[in-house]
């Protein structure tokens, strides 16, 4: 199984972006919960979003109305848009997989996202 996660970078505050990961091994629309963390320096991981393989969505109250999890399944890749940044969402990103009915749980590689003020 692999997670290749991408679209990090550096943003002004206020601005978007939008992160892509890119699943091999497990599929985001039948087997597989897909989700996105993020992790600051001195912080703990956090879960940021989360989407099911029938679509229900969770966000994390912090980014709840600013970010949106999607999903192209004929890709098998899933997507974080986040708008209105500001520099408290700056973290390393990672996306995240679980298989449906085990323990299994995969990570990406982590994305950098920084937001300047």
């Amino acid at each position: 199984v692999q997670l290749q996660a991408s679209g990090g970078g550096l943003v002004q505050a206020g601005g978007s972006l939008r992160l892509s990961c890119a699943a091999s091994g497990i599929s985001f629309s039948s087997n597989a919960m897909g989700a996105w963390y993020r992790q600051a320096p001195g912080k703990e991981r956090e879960l940021v979003a989360r989407l099911s393989r029938i679509g229900s969505t969770m966000y994390v109250d912090s980014m709840r109305g600013r970010a949106t999890i999607s999903r192209d399944d004929a890709k098998n890749t899933i997507y974080l848009q986040m708008d209105s940044l500001k520099p408290e969402d700056s973290a390393i990103y990672y996306c995240h997989g679980q298989k449906y009915g085990t323990t299994l749980t995969y990570w990406g590689q982590g994305t950098q996202v920084t937001v300047s003020s």
